[in-house]
């Protein structure tokens, strides 16, 4: 399976970008997707993440109320919509796919997307 990260980049402190994460070689629709983050120097964070049908969202404390993920199963596509970001929230952004196949548990990354929130 591949996940390919894209739409990270400058934005002011307040702006919005929205990421897009494609899948492909793995049953997408039964995945449950997350975004995560890692600041330079710190561990890598849970961000969001969305069940396999989209009926259910989580979302970090810091982000609640500005981010918001969604999916398109019929594209392969998970999305992570971010408002009023946060000059501390400059970071790579990365997708990640966790689903089982033949009773295995699986659990793909993408390459990452950097956004740097500056003025």
């Amino acid at each position: 399976g591949q996940l390919v990260e894209s739409g990270g980049g400058l934005v002011q402190p307040g702006g919005s970008l929205r990421l897009s994460c494609v899948a492909s070689g793995f049953a997408f629709s039964s995945s449950t997707m997350s975004w995560y983050r890692q600041a330079p120097g710190k561990e890598r964070e849970l961000v969001a993440s969305i069940t396999s049908n989209g009926g259910s969202t989580d979302y970090a404390d810091s982000v609640k109320g500005r981010f918001t993920i969604s999916r398109d199963n019929g594209k392969n596509t998970v999305y992570l919509q971010m408002n009023s970001l946060k000059l501390e929230e400059t970071a790579v952004y990365y997708c990640r796919a966790a689903y089982w196949y033949s009773a295995q548990y699986y659990v793909r990354w993408g390459q990452g997307t950097r956004v740097s929130v500056s003025s």
